[in-house]
């Protein structure tokens, strides 16, 4: 496959992934937002917590000089100078995808440029607090549809794998940089705080990955307990947004790539090692060696798959 064909499919995926993360990221902090006692529009920081999260802070300060409800979410879902905002990654995969528009089924193109059509109609100044769980909604659904024409129609050759790597790199992404910015919350030691606003905290970080039903079902717990919302989100592989879950797809993928193309490339070398490292975790020991330094370089880990995947397959 030619290096600008893979980055394509890479990005596509990715940037699709990545609109689905800034409308799951939104939802928590509108959530967060209805608290009684918060007020409407919600905390400042819990805003601000929300760019950090989607590593949109740097560039909100350059646009707002207030970090409240509307601005950030004018900004994570419609500013075209944010590179994050749904609209830009909307458009950017689209762009990919018409670049490689023959190597996608008629499935998954249909439902991207419809995706982006139906969105560039939305008029942000249209867009009242009230719409907006509507709308985030639809955005995921609409993340979900493409995933779905993917994995029900695409052959499995190198176009679906590289399509695979872009998901779940991004995915991978999205969850520990979550788990990092809240990483103070999921200490051991806060068990002892245990109030309400604490038990809703570790809700919404659940929520955040659509794991807060899920996370009930494998642990019976009557309030979310730190440790395990972090083994859940980290080591457990039947949590489809854990970080082993989306190395267990990508180590799979790998080895389907290898088969195609009868060698052996270092970035799946890369993607095996940090496989094995989350496939045999222990979060006893990743508390006692720090949880944030474990997530640092994981996504230190995960950026580097990134780089040797563009210099492996020849791709920016």
């Amino acid at each position: 496959m030619l290096g600008r064909t893979a980055s394509s499919l890479f990005w596509l995926s990715r940037y699709v992934e990545r609109s689905e993360d800034m409308a799951r990221l939104l939802d928590v902090g509108y959530r967060i937002s209805l608290l009684p006692g918060i007020g409407n529009g919600g905390h400042r920081e819990d805003w601000k917590s929300t760019l950090v999260s989607a590593g949109c802070d740097a560039g909100f300060s350059r646009v707002y000089d207030e970090v409240n409800e509307r601005n950030v979410v004018s900004y994570m879902l419609f500013d075209e100078e944010n590179p994050s905002s749904v609209r830009s990654c909307l458009r950017t995969a689209r762009d990919n995808a018409r670049s490689v528009r023959t190597a996608l089924t008629r499935e998954m193109w249909e439902s991207l440029n419809t995706t982006w059509i139906e969105f560039s109609d939305i008029k942000p100044h249209h867009m009242t607090r009230n719409k907006l769980p509507t709308l985030l909604d639809w955005i995921k659904e609409r993340s979900m549809l493409f995933r779905g024409a993917l994995l029900g129609t695409s052959l499995r050759t190198d176009t679906f794998h590289f399509g695979q790597f872009g998901a779940f790199i991004e995915r991978a992404d999205n969850t520990s940089r979550i788990l990092d910015v809240k990483y103070h919350l999921l200490l051991p030691q806060n068990e002892m705080i245990g109030g309400g606003v604490d038990n809703y905290q570790w809700s919404t970080i659940l929520r955040s990955v659509s794991a807060h039903r899920n996370y009930r079902w494998i642990y019976r717990d009557s309030r979310p307990k730190p440790w395990h919302v972090a083994e859940f989100l980290i080591l457990r592989r039947e949590m489809p947004r854990s970080l082993v879950h989306c190395y267990a797809w990508l180590a799979e993928s790998m080895d389907g790539l290898e088969q195609l193309y009868g060698e052996r490339s270092p970035s799946m070398d890369i993607a095996h090692k940090t496989y094995d490292t989350l496939r045999g975790g222990d979060m006893k020991d990743i508390f006692a060696n720090g949880l944030h330094e474990f997530l640092q370089d994981f996504i230190t880990c995960n950026n580097n798959l990134t780089t040797a995947l563009a210099t492996d397959y020849n791709f920016a």
